[in-house]
């Protein structure tokens, strides 16, 4: 489905039952393109992306932190209530921000020192939001009920969706 850049996805239009990951992601992807395109409005974007992806996918958790001096701050998210700061190098988002790179992580109990926000949470995916000079103003994190949940596929549709903002 694809949309003129005045005309917005409905919600309904965001839910993809079939298809591979990388099938639901070539289709989600123009729909949340046309959806931020023209929005200024940064945390209206960030909500929409979390809430796209975690219809979607029907992830466990999907949201944004900001980076606010030496933590990150819990931004707008879809799922059950999180941790709201997060200290550079803590945790999976902590050192993500540290590393600036996108992390995978199979199983969180084997993390060393995985922030458990909920036990729920069995596997995660971590993108840093980075501006030109190189700096992390954000990270995306989301998490799954399955453990190894998260691969390559998800690494270069995330980073993608996160290039735009």
């Amino acid at each position: 489905m694809f949309y003129k850049i005045d005309e917005k996805p409905m919600a309904e239009d965001l839910h993809i039952d079939n298809g591979s990951k990388e099938e639901k992601y070539n289709v989600l992807l123009p729909q949340l393109r046309s959806l931020i395109i023209g929005e200024e409005d940064l945390i209206a974007n960030l909500a929409n992306i979390a809430a796209a992806l975690k219809e979607t996918f029907r992830f466990f958790w999907v949201g944004f932190y900001l980076v606010k001096g030496e933590e990150l701050v819990l931004g707008p998210f879809q799922g059950p209530i999180a941790c709201t700061r997060i200290r550079k190098g803590r945790g999976v988002c902590g050192t993500a921000w540290e590393k600036v790179r996108t992390l995978i992580i199979p199983n969180v109990d084997l993390f060393p020192g995985h922030i458990a926000c909920s036990t729920l949470s069995r596997s995660e995916i971590v993108v840093p939001l980075v501006h030109e000079n190189g700096s992390v103003w954000g990270i995306l994190d989301v998490d799954s009920k399955n453990l190894n949940d998260f691969d390559d596929t998800d690494a270069y549709f995330l980073e993608e969706v996160c290039s735009w903002l």
